[in-house]
């Protein structure tokens, strides 16, 4: 393949589909590669994620391959690029893109409102949110958060997003319903998990302050 067609099929959801169905380690590869430079460069929040997983998954699910060593690589090379762009945050190489705005203060204030609001955990949550995905590691780095905190939400957070969704999307490729409208499954389903994981943070302070309430009482 040409080079403007390896940029075709990792910019092209469907493309990068037919390849895991007829070549799943190369797709697998390209999906994990795609995963790491969205997570592990601050610059790139623009790449697919979580359609691009769960489409993915119902792919191997389709081909009735297993999904077990996919779901490994992934989620490794989620956590790796996380990895990376901690570190960025981290060194003057954080400070430098903050200063020349090549991470956009609108990300920036985003993701620092996630922080302000869920503490840590906006790591694992960020994850299943667009943008705040990408910004995330890069905060935690440049704020100083431990390295073994950031540690654990990272891994964490990569093994509930990579292999939730693709599970997910192995479990449901199964059913011919969902094969028949995996298109719009796959763009319904990023709305969808960001609604979800940004309500359970909600609801467990809401439960956390009535018990302190009640306590009160």
């Amino acid at each position: 393949m040409s080079v403007n067609e390896w940029l075709g099929v990792l910019s092209n959801e469907q493309a990068l589909n037919a390849l895991v169905a007829h070549n799943w380690p190369l797709g697998c590869a390209l999906i994990a590669l795609l995963v790491f430079l969205e997570t592990g460069l601050v610059l790139l929040p623009f790449l697919p994620g979580d359609s691009m997983l769960f489409a993915a998954g119902a792919v191997l699910g389709l081909a009735g391959l297993s999904p077990l060593w996919p779901v490994a690589l992934i989620s490794a090379a989620a956590i790796a690029g996380d990895g990376v762009n901690y570190a960025i945050g981290r060194s003057r190489l954080g400070r430098l893109f903050i200063r020349r705005g090549w991470v956009k203060p609108a990300h920036l204030a985003k993701t620092r409102a996630f922080f302000e609001r869920f503490g840590g955990p906006t790591v694992v949550i960020g994850r299943f949110l667009p943008i705040v995905r990408t910004v995330a590691p890069f905060l935690s780095g440049l704020t100083a958060m431990p390295w073994r905190r950031f540690a654990l939400y990272n891994a964490l957070g990569a093994l509930l997003w990579a292999g939730g969704l693709m599970l997910t999307g192995y479990w449901l490729g199964q059913n011919g319903w969902v094969r028949q409208h995996l298109d719009w499954l796959s763009v319904g389903l990023m709305p969808t998990t960001s609604l979800l994981w940004l309500a359970v943070p909600l609801l467990l302070r809401w439960r956390r302050s009535r018990a302190a309430r009640l306590a009160a009482a």
